[in-house]
């Protein structure tokens, strides 16, 4: 029997703006933004970093997210509705158009396009290819038993974004963003799969592909650890490419300890303690791995 996991930062209220916001789960950018960010405190060691650039970097993710949210939520209205765990949404309960949703996310792309062409010209030529990398994860699980990395690319796109976004080329060494790449994306996929195991039997019964679907519970969280395991060396392999001190290091232990320890708590059999809470606690390690770069950064 699959068990319940409460959807958190939810925002009580039902004017338009409200609804718009729990669409697209808003308060969850703050935990994903450290990403991009990193890729801007990367970036200030070959190339100056300005308050326009991050005030653009923050825009740009935020209105990236925003597709990617709305996308997938659109696409999964249907699903949705027929499960217990997100029937409470903003499309299954109407309390959205279909035609609010789309707009939305027009008005979303234009703004992340716009920005693009407003950092540099390399920035621009990635945009829709972005776009359509973040669009398409919606249908991922239609296809692969993979999503999760799927979703751990797409938000993989952040730090290397904002990087690009402050230095307008590749990385020297050219191993730096794709070292950032590894780290997120196996960060983010592994969690990803804690996140689908509740939901195990209603994929299945759907038609719905998962790595959990695949492989079950046991495997599943066996692949979770593996991928985890190679975040941390992704992340100091980052950490020396992009000259980060020994804050930062500090940093990725910290993180290092909290995954050990969230790994702990979930067990085949046992998802009691997979709630809220610990999905909020993953987005608590990236800013905890920020905010170690970013004193290194300033002050030493």
């Amino acid at each position: 029997m699959n068990q319940h996991v409460a959807e958190g930062q939810t925002l009580s209220g039902t004017s338009l703006l409200v609804r718009y916001i729990n669409f697209v789960k808003l308060p969850h950018t703050l935990f994903a933004l450290p990403f991009a960010l990193l890729g801007v405190l990367a970036a200030t060691q070959v190339a100056p970093v300005t308050a326009r650039i991050v005030v653009l970097v923050i825009v740009a993710f935020s209105a990236a997210r925003w597709v990617a949210m709305g996308v997938n939520r659109i696409v999964d209205r249907e699903f949705d509705s027929r499960n217990p765990r997100t029937a409470d949404r903003e499309l299954p309960r109407q309390l959205l158009s279909i035609g609010q949703a789309w707009g939305s996310v027009a008005v979303a792309a234009a703004i992340f396009v716009f920005v693009a062409w407003q950092l540099n010209p390399l920035c621009l030529l990635l945009a829709p290819v972005a776009l359509v990398w973040i669009m398409a994860y919606s249908f991922a699980k239609r296809f692969t038993w993979w999503p999760h990395l799927w979703l751990g690319v797409s938000l993989a796109i952040a730090p290397v974004g904002g990087y690009l976004a402050v230095v307008g080329a590749w990385s020297t060494p050219w191993w730096i963003l794709p070292a950032i790449t590894v780290g997120v994306a196996t960060w983010v996929a592994g969690f990803d799969i804690f996140y689908a195991l509740p939901d195990a039997n209603f994929d299945r019964q759907e038609g719905l592909r998962s790595a959990v679907v695949r492989l079950g519970e046991a495997k599943s969280i066996l692949v979770a650890k593996l991928l985890h395991g190679l975040t941390i060396p992704a992340l100091v392999l980052f950490g020396v490419g992009a000259g980060f001190g020994t804050l930062y290091y500090v940093g990725v232990v910290v993180a290092a300890l909290l995954l050990a320890y969230e790994h702990q708590l979930v067990r085949a059999g046992d998802l009691s303690r997979l709630d809220a809470a610990f999905f909020t606690m993953n987005g608590v390690i990236s800013v905890t791995v920020f905010g170690f770069a970013l004193v290194d950064r300033l002050f030493l």
